[in-house]
């Protein structure tokens, strides 16, 4: 009796390990991605890792602010079914996201929160992965004078030794594009 608790017990603590398996750890500081996972969660494996960037946000319509340095880290959670990603910059403003992949719509959804704007309510982007190989995610949006439109956020140049990123007012047609948020990273780890 007491060899089959003890092989019970080992079984148990197998299965109950083996559902962490993809989480960060001290082999995998980032993480793995779920091999059950769907295929589209490895759209964001390049930039698994963390990269010092450069941060410029626009002022008013004829000025950017001063650039901000910032680092970037993104990692599997959810033992390897989703990405979080963390942002620490120099000017105290830190912000991050958790990007979920959902099979059934065929979409990315992102939700976003920063120190600076505590929300009970998380804003959130939907989108995907595209041809050329950005990933571009979309937040309906409307400009200042009312005109209906989205915050469309790209992820562009994405190597294994970095990634650019921007963030700009776009109309429903994507015919103008008011670009107010600039990121240029390169790969540390």
């Amino acid at each position: 009796m007491k060899s089959l608790t003890l092989l019970f017990t080992f079984f148990v603590s197998i299965t109950l390990f083996a559902q962490y398996d993809y989480e960060p750890n001290d082999k995998n500081p980032y993480g793995k991605l779920n091999p059950e996972a769907p295929a589209q969660t490895g759209d964001y494996a390049p930039l698994i890792g963390t990269c010092r960037c450069k941060s410029v946000a626009r002022v008013d319509q004829n000025t950017w602010a001063d650039t901000v340095m910032m680092n970037w880290t993104f990692k599997y959670i959810m033992n390897g079914l989703a990405v979080q990603d963390m942002t620490l910059k120099e000017d105290g403003a830190h912000s991050g996201s958790i990007r979920q992949y959902n099979a059934d719509s065929a979409r990315w959804y992102v939700h976003y929160y920063a120190s600076s704007t505590p929300t009970p309510v998380l804003s959130a982007w939907g989108g995907n992965k595209v041809e050329n190989g950005n990933i571009v995610l979309y937040r309906e949006q409307k400009a200042p004078n009312g005109m209906d439109g989205y915050y469309k956020i790209t992820f562009s140049d994405i190597t294994a030794k970095g990634f650019n990123w921007a963030g700009e007012w776009v109309n429903q047609a994507e015919t103008f594009s008011y670009p107010t948020w600039r990121i240029y990273c390169r790969k540390m780890e």
